[in-house]
């Protein structure tokens, strides 16, 4: 296997196992959220057989509410209690904020108490979460960027495994999910103070004899691996108890602490052996930081938990000091590099050689002053060299001081070099896109660097005709000057600075110059330049200990105003962008907000037919979401029947219409729309798409085909009415001759049967006529409050009997407070009189009729069977008058003469309401009435 493989074997690893412990920590932590535990503050052990009350927090529930410590409960809310797991289930089942009787015994006296149960506090598991994703963070940062650095996998599997720890925290379900995350928890634990020992061991290198014998380090995780088997065997084998708990938990914390312990002093021994600076620095934070992090932890929570105390607030906020630790490895790699091996190896072959050089020039020294000694005076012999040695070491001293002067400004520049400093804050600055933040910062490191006690920024306008005084530090009251004198042309700008000497006494000046600068009080105006321009001036004054700045100084300034111009430069360039960008925006939300305003639904597509564009009434009309929509071709989303009707359309240029187009939608609705298809250009007038507008006139189609079904049956209604008395006269004729003569005729059998038939067929026109009559008449109908449940009640009982024989059963879901309508009750009777015959005689064989009312908007009526549904095609003819689809009636079931749906239709429209049909062949028939609700009438 090679080290490639092996690479990307180990990455592809901790890729899985990150991602998954950041989803279970998430999953763990939005399940903590959801899962409140109630908690009585009482730390119950078991002893003696009893469960008795060892600790108890002052504040919390139960000592508030009197338990007091040695207290044995013997039931909780009358259920006997024998465990802590037996209580903690007694707990649960009670609830938060709920009242738990404890049955106690106090000495040998029983004691009941009631117990307001509050929710157990898990505040600090949040601040360890923000811990785990410090060491996270500073884990994947390592790993990302110095990936090949000795140690770098080992401390992100220590960083991971500390997140784990940290995150994770079992909620007491103990479910599936739950015991993962406390198994989890539970080998991280033991995990993390031997990785973290592992890790101190071998960092930088291995030493002694972990550097002799590298595998002795598997040794470090035997007392982890026994605990763990030690957890699994308790659990499995020995009854669970608080004070197994306890006792395991103290184990853990113990073996922890003791690894930890370990480990800083390991740390500690490392940084006193530290050869190089570098590594003493970056041992030295990390050490620091560890013993800071582990001795608070260890001192204040540790120990009084090892010798029973219960956790207080002191002991939970002792747990913050564990932060410190990533932190101070996270200062550590931004500030010193850690990990960075190499860069190490590297300081110390240059100390290396330095000391060589140092150490070469001292003997050459010494055998040349040696050898001049021993020349002029050959009988010196030792002495000579002794002498030799001591004005070499005499000479040599200020030199070796000025070499190591030399060197520590090399590799402490930031300490010592503060023009290397200025420089490089300099070529940083153009990253700073806020012109403020950026002069802002300029200001206060001029002023911490150079010790001047006044520094100011003037920035040009767009001419550099004006400048103005945009920041400063040590001015005060400076408003209203005349900053004239830094736009004029002078002598002193090939000079590359303005200089004043006494800002009190410039004659050349103007009188409102003078002013200026005397208040000012700056001695130095040094231009920042940008694309030949002068932009800004950096203006500063003395030293704080009164003295003017030297040239190399002002050269430094003057190189960095090269750098303060671009970067003001930069920063108008971006804050112009900016408002550029927002009045983009302001116009994008504009123009976006007419488009969603409109009541038609508007879509966008491009060349390749992807929607690009998706306005809230197509979401409202097609009942699809916009997020659904955009990116997808035409053909995905809209039906075969209307694509095709676009691609025809589209071949050609100009708008083109659809008129009355039926288009199905996702919900499985049906849409009548009127669709405007037109090219999208830009404004050169290249076609760039392709825009369609849809207008759902649906709605308006109902009302024109109700608009049109009222008027044809208001001239139906006239012409009925008209032959209704014509014919209503001789029928009346012909009934009163039949009879007579069918009393004559009663002993002539045959006869008499055949006049019956006729009396029989003339009562079945008669009845026609006078539905006629009824569907014709629209004055004369008094109308009053009317409780329409009792109607349908009323009604129900004149066709009880017939529903007997039909085997039709009625279903109420009658609203009890439904308010009254305006009505005539003999009118609405025959209207759903008609509606529960045809309902009854579309059952043929029996069935459900189902009745319901409800008051919304407006008071409903649904009227529901079970039948065998209407066809479409007789759905827009069923008020029509004479229509029936009772032609070849059943037996018991008479023909439909075809009038009663249309003089229910004409009774619904003279009470100001609304009929609705809804039917599929084989699945049932739905009538629904909307009728208005009253208006009161409301005295002020």
């Amino acid at each position: 296997m090679n080290r490639e493989f092996q690479t990307r074997v180990t990455a592809s690893i901790l890729v899985l196992l990150t991602v998954a412990a950041v989803v279970l920590g998430g999953y763990n932590y939005r399940v903590e959220s959801q899962y409140v535990i109630p908690d009585d503050g009482v730390w119950w052990l078991e002893r003696k057989g009893q469960l008795v009350a060892d600790k108890l927090d002052p504040n919390g529930p139960g000592a508030r509410a009197g338990i007091r410590s040695g207290d044995a409960v013997l039931s909780l809310n009358g259920r006997k209690v024998e465990t802590s797991a037996g209580l903690a289930r007694q707990l649960f089942y009670s609830g938060i904020w709920s009242k738990a009787v404890y049955s106690l015994i106090r000495g040998s006296v029983p004691v009941d108490v009631e117990v307001v149960l509050a929710p157990a506090e898990r505040s600090m598991n949040d601040w360890l979460r923000l811990i785990a994703l410090i060491y996270l963070g500073i884990g994947l940062y390592v790993l990302l960027r110095r990936w090949t650095a000795v140690g770098s996998t080992h401390f992100y599997i220590f960083c991971l495994v500390s997140f784990v720890f940290y995150a994770f925290h079992y909620t007491g379900k103990f479910n599936d999910f739950d015991w993962t995350i406390y198994w989890c928890n539970e080998v991280a634990w033991l995990l993390q103070p031997a990785l973290f020992l592992h890790f101190a061991l071998t960092f930088p290198e291995r030493r002694g004899y972990v550097g002799r014998h590298p595998r002795s380090v598997a040794l470090l995780y035997m007392p982890g691996l026994a605990l763990l088997g030690v957890q699994v065997l308790a659990l499995r084998f020995l009854q669970a108890s608080e004070r197994l708990r306890w006792n395991l938990d103290r184990m853990h914390w113990g073996y922890s602490t003791l690894l930890f312990v370990a480990a800083a002093a390991v740390l500690v021994d490392s940084y006193q052996r530290a050869g190089t600076p570098i590594l003493r620095q970056q041992l030295k934070w990390i050490t620091r930081g560890t013993v800071l992090a582990i001795t608070p932890f260890t001192l204040l929570y540790v120990l009084p938990y090892l010798l029973g105390a219960m956790p207080s607030v002191g002991m939970k906020v002792s747990v913050l000091s564990l932060g410190l630790l990533p932190l101070t490895f996270g200062y550590a790699i931004f500030r010193y590099r850690l990990m960075d091996v190499d860069l190490i190896f590297k300081r110390g072959m240059a100390y290396t050689l330095s000391v060589a050089a140092i150490l070469g020039a001292y003997f050459a020294g010494v055998a040349a002053i040696a050898k001049l000694v021993t020349a002029s005076i050959p009988s010196s012999g030792t002495y000579g060299l002794i002498a030799a040695v001591v004005v070499t070491a005499l000479l040599f001293d200020p030199v070796r001081k000025w070499v190591q002067d030399k060197l520590d400004q090399f590799f402490y520049r930031t300490r010592y070099d503060y023009r290397r400093t200025l420089i490089e804050f300099g070529r940083e600055m153009s990253s700073e896109t806020d012109l403020d933040k950026m002069l802002a910062s300029v200001v206060d490191r001029l002023a911490r660097t150079l010790l001047v006690d006044r520094v100011a920024i003037f920035l040009a306008n767009n001419d550099s005709s004006r400048f103005e005084l945009t920041k400063s530090f040590g001015l005060a009251h400076v408003t209203g000057l005349d900053l004239s004198f830094l736009a004029k042309t002078r002598i002193e700008d090939a000079a590359g600075h303005i200089f004043f000497e006494n800002t009190h006494q410039v004659p050349r000046e103007t009188p409102a110059a003078q002013e200026a600068i005397g208040r000012l009080d700056l001695n130095y105006y040094i231009p920042c330049h940008a694309q030949q321009k002068t932009i800004a001036f950096l203006g500063l004054g003395k030293t704080m200990e009164g003295d003017f700045l030297s040239s190399e100084d002002v050269e430094l300034l003057e190189t960095l105003a090269g750098y303060i111009g671009i970067a003001i430069q930069n920063g108008r360039l971006y804050a112009s962008l900016e408002q550029k960008i927002t009045e983009y925006e302001r116009l994008k939300d504009f123009n976006e907000n007419i488009v969603e305003s409109i009541n038609v639904g508007v879509l966008a597509v491009d060349l390749q037919d992807r929607i690009e564009s998706w306005n809230s009434q197509m979401e409202v009309m097609y009942a699809l979401p916009r997020w659904q929509a955009v990116g997808r071709s035409l053909s995905e989303v809209f039906p075969a029947a209307f694509v095709e009707e676009f691609y025809r359309v589209r071949q050609n240029p100009g708008i083109h219409n659809l008129y009355k187009f039926r288009m199905g939608t996702p919900t499985g609705e049906w849409r009548t729309v009127n669709v405007a298809i037109a090219p999208l250009v830009t404004r050169k007038f290249h076609v760039v798409g392709r825009l369609v507008i849809m207008d759902d006139i649906t709605q308006r189609m109902e009302l024109e085909a109700q608009l049109s079904q009222a008027d044809k049956l208001s001239s139906i209604g006239l012409l009925a009415a008209g032959v209704a008395h014509e014919v209503n006269t001789p029928l009346a004729v012909i009934s009163s001759y039949t009879q007579m003569l069918a009393k004559q005729l009663q002993s002539d059998a045959p006869k008499a049967g055949v006049l019956e038939k006729i009396i029989k067929q003339t009562f079945r026109a008669s009845e026609i006529v006078n539905n006629l009559l009824n569907f014709s008449r629209t004055t004369g109908t008094e109308f009053a409050e009317v409780n329409l449940n009792k109607v349908i009640e009323d009604t129900l009982a004149l066709l009880e009997h017939q529903f007997k024989v039909a085997h039709v059963h009625v279903e109420r879901n009658l609203e009890n407070s439904l308010p009254a309508i305006q009505g005539n009750a003999g009118r609405l009777q025959q209207v759903f009189l008609n509606l529960f015959l045809n309902a009854k005689d579309a059952m043929n064989g029996g069935g459900t009729l189902q009745l319901s009312t409800q008051n919304g908007d407006s008071v409903s009526v649904r009227v529901s069977d079970t039948g065998s549904g209407i066809a479409q095609e007789h759905i827009q003819r069923i008020y029509d008058p004479f229509f029936t689809t009772k032609t070849a009636p059943a037996e018991g079931q008479n023909r439909g003469t075809g009038l009663g749906l249309s003089v229910t239709y004409g009774i619904i429209q003279e009470h100001a309401g609304n009929i609705r049909v809804e039917s599929r062949p084989g699945e049932g028939t739905t009538f629904t009435l909307d009728f208005p609700l009253i208006r009161k009438a409301v005295h002020v």
